[in-house]
């Protein structure tokens, strides 16, 4: 089955969308903690990683050059065993050589920032733990996402190691396609996860049903409790 991530640094909806049984790990990135206004970065995190055990919450690294990109990839590491850290893809390939030494060294990484099967399987072959498809800006670019997870999935599953995470998800339509083509992970926006929930023929046979028990227990004169909507 598809896991859900939480494309959110908001601890308040993460810990709302928990209490729903949903959530199989968290994204970040910097616009996502620029959104929670004045927080404290480490602490956020922190409180995030410790919401579930063992769940993967990637943090973005934000450094250019290699050096610099690995210290950075470190540091964050050593904060809490559930951080994996995100590195974004570049047409130099620092971002490989990044995720080439943090597989060495054990650091789990997500290669973010990709459109094109070929990214997806350079980062893959560095030994990225996740690669992250942008699924709506691949289609922005003329591309087709859904080939590219339907073609890269085999792939990633018969060599071993890699998951799928399918990001840029803007209207719950896309989770529909995104699920459908099998990929291993949909990161999702808390505005989008509550659209999923919702259809207005569902909100309408459920008013019909209450209705319906309303002058069922006014015809028998029962005195039981109305059915309570959430």
């Amino acid at each position: 089955m598809t896991q859900i991530f939480l494309d959110t640094a908001s601890a308040v909806e993460i810990r709302e969308f928990l209490s729903k049984g949903i959530g199989d790990g968290v994204t970040t990135n910097q616009k996502i903690f620029l959104s929670e206004g004045n927080v404290d970065f480490k602490g956020r995190v922190l409180e995030i990683c410790e919401m579930k055990k063992d769940w993967p919450v990637s943090v973005e690294t934000t450094t250019k050059g290699f050096d610099e990109l690995v210290a950075e990839a470190r540091t964050y590491a050593k904060w809490h065993r559930n951080v994996v850290v995100k590195v974004a893809m570049d047409r130099d390939g620092i971002g490989l050589k990044v995720v080439k030494r943090l597989d060495d060294e054990g650091i789990r990484t997500n290669m973010t920032v990709m459109v094109t099967m070929n990214q997806l399987f350079l980062a893959a072959k560095a030994g990225a733990t996740y690669v992250s498809l942008f699924f709506n800006r691949a289609r922005d670019a003329g591309l087709d996402p859904v080939k590219t997870i339907h073609e890269i999935t085999p792939f990633l599953r018969r060599h071993g190691g890699t998951e799928l995470i399918v990001g840029s998800i803007r209207k719950p339509e896309d989770v529909e396609e995104i699920v459908a083509a099998g990929a291993d992970i949909a990161t999702v926006t808390p505005k989008v996860l509550n659209q999923m929930a919702y259809h207005p023929k569902t909100e309408e046979t459920i008013k019909e049903f209450d209705d319906a028990w309303k002058e069922f227990v006014a015809k028998n004169k029962l005195t039981v409790p109305s059915r309570a909507k959430a």
